[in-house]
């Protein structure tokens, strides 16, 4: 067997989990948790399987009860059961690089439960302070959301900021950590 070609070799696993939000698709490797992509109805997680398997390499593998993702499952699922305010799993960084990774690195630590921060100010956290507007293409890019928590990056102006599952997720979320009040309807 050529071991030169086992190291490109990557595990990936996937499971859809229904959350507060719709459908959830989280993906694992033998790092961490690699990507959470909403909305995940069988087109959506068709696309984003296809991208795993090229960016990645390798097919990824339904599994929901991999021990790479079980832990995954269960804190998401406390988390929208309003039972579990912080994540504690190993993440896979491996779909983000630079400046993004950077950024959402800083928001996965600095940023707790039911808090908020603007774009400007998460750009001065990592030491860049006119990059609000980077900062916000690095919350667009987040391989990890809800895990990674970039539904906690809102505009200096009190507006809600995009978001990448779309606002009602986003308000949902915040409503969840107590941030925003449940919506009405």
């Amino acid at each position: 067997m050529d071991s030169h070609g086992q190291q490109y070799e990557q595990r990936i696993v996937w499971a859809v989990v229904d959350t507060g939000i719709g459908p959830l698709l989280l993906a694992a490797t033998p790092e961490g948790l690699v990507n959470v992509v909403f909305h995940a109805t069988d087109a959506v997680r068709d696309r984003a399987l296809g991208r795993l398997a090229s960016r990645l390499g390798g097919e990824p593998v339904e599994a929901p009860g991999s021990p790479l993702l079980t832990e995954a499952i269960r804190q998401v699922g406390a988390y929208f059961a309003g039972e579990r305010r912080a994540f504690e799993l190993p993440l896979d960084w491996s779909l983000i690089s630079g400046f993004n990774r950077q950024v959402l690195r800083e928001l996965a630590t600095g940023v707790p439960f039911g808090q908020v921060v603007g774009y400007g100010d998460l750009a001065r956290r990592v030491g860049q302070p006119g990059a609000s507007q980077a900062v916000g293409a690095a919350m667009g890019s987040n391989p990890l959301p809800v895990v990674v928590p970039c539904h906690r990056v809102v505009e200096s102006d009190g507006g809600i900021g995009g978001f990448g599952g779309g606002l009602e997720a986003k308000r949902k979320l915040l409503a969840l950590e107590g941030v925003l009040p449940e919506p009405l309807f």
